[in-house]
């Protein structure tokens, strides 16, 4: 397709030259009256200097344009602003082309403004997306995204801007939202830091009890047995505490280590921190590792998963039902899986689904309920890139899936 459109009076005057001026700085004419106009199918070549051709009026789209135009001296005025520009700052033409441009500019801005254009390489090449501030009449503050096109030998300076206040008011909420979750997170870890630490020691203090108590002494087996399990589940308290602010040290400087575990291992440690709570329920828990022994993850977030999906499974038995725990590894599709399924009271997934995993949620009226359990879990299992799927009815139980 070509289109040849003639001139029938040529480039006429001053506008028709700064016209081919401005063609010639966006790289479509040149200097001769030529014009290079692009289309889809193909690029017309040496047709006619519209923007100069006194047929068209090019006034019509200064007035028109939604974006703000303005044609700028090199003493510091504005020589012509569109209607556009006038409307946004509140100040009519003769106001506007009668004050300094700095006069406009936020205070701020002035300087840099200034500092910013000289250093710059406008006479050769144009401006493109820079940004400052404007003070309307009303005294509003609105941020510019400006595209400068300078004619050094007129002394004059074509400006396009946007008005792009409503963008950086957005960013602006997104920046104080970061800021403010990460001072959240900071105090949270300090919180988490001091918590893990100052629990350390009333449990070695009743560790070391433990040491000084005769257990000899202890005539009665029961009673016997009752001290020795409290002294292992101190100890293994005191073994998770301090595998829990090492991890949190990690955290803070590196990312979470992954390594191969055992699952046996972690199934027992796991298990033999709640061990009163698993005799006292009566629970059947039946783990079976045979066809994957072992998995890449972190030991701490991995232990505190089994941790709390065996302990969810027992505090959430259906009554005078005792309850049943499997427990499965295996590989599907280059992904490792871990299964745990219980016949406990299970939930409506369609009530509960969007919230399963939310901070403080709790889903059936238990006294130890703190809602804390699963969003551990989620975020334990996702943070290192896994996910989990969870299939459940009520008093039906529950499944939940890993994959790691």
């Amino acid at each position: 397709m070509k289109l040849k459109i003639r001139r029938k009076k040529g480039i006429q005057g001053k506008k028709g030259l700064e016209a081919l001026q401005i063609g010639a700085k966006l790289g479509l004419a040149d200097l001769t009256g030529g014009f290079q106009l692009y289309k889809n199918d193909g690029m017309i070549e040496n047709s006619v200097g519209i923007l100069g051709s006194s047929e068209y009026d090019l006034d019509l789209f200064f007035k028109m344009s939604p974006d703000l135009l303005c044609i700028a001296g090199d003493d510091g005025f504005y020589k012509q602003v569109n209607p556009s520009f006038q409307k946004l700052m509140g100040y009519t033409e003769a106001e506007l082309l009668s004050h300094p441009i700095d006069s406009f500019l936020f205070s701020e801005e002035a300087d840099f403004t200034n500092q910013f254009i000289r250093n710059s390489d406008i006479a050769n090449s144009p401006l493109r997306n820079f940004e400052n501030r404007y003070l309307t009449k009303k005294g509003e503050l609105v941020w510019l995204s400006w595209t400068f096109f300078p004619l050094v030998e007129e002394g004059l300076i074509y400006g396009i801007a946007k008005n792009v206040t409503y963008q950086k008011e957005i960013e602006a909420s997104r920046n104080e939202l970061i800021r403010s979750l990460t001072e959240t997170n900071d105090k949270l870890k300090q919180l988490t830091f001091a918590a893990t630490h100052d629990l350390r020691a009333p449990v070695n203090n009743i560790l070391a009890i433990f040491q000084l108590m005769d257990s000899k002494k202890i005539e009665d087996q029961e009673t016997f047995e009752l001290v020795q399990l409290l002294n292992e589940s101190t100890a293994s308290l005191k073994n998770m505490l301090d595998n829990f602010l090492g991890n949190l040290k990690q955290e803070d400087v590196m990312r979470v280590r992954v390594e191969k575990l055992n699952l046996k291992e972690v199934f027992s440690h796991s298990v033999g921190a709640i061990r009163s709570l698993v005799e006292s329920s009566g629970a059947v828990i039946l783990p079976d590792f045979s066809r994957m022994p072992e998995v890449y993850f972190n030991k701490v977030y991995l232990q505190s998963i089994f941790l709390n999906l065996i302990s969810n499974s027992i505090k959430y038995s259906r009554p005078n039902t005792k309850p049943l725990i499997e427990i499965y590894s295996y590989e599907k599709d280059g992904r490792s899986h871990i299964e745990f399924t219980d016949n406990g009271l299970g939930f409506d997934l369609d009530l509960v689904k969007k919230k399963l995993f939310g901070f403080d949620q709790t889903f059936h009226n238990h006294k130890d309920s703190q809602g804390i359990g699963l969003y551990l879990v989620h975020k334990q299992v996702t943070e290192l890139g896994g996910k989990i799927e969870i299939k459940s009815k009520p008093n039906q139980g529950t499944k939940f899936t890993i994959f790691l």
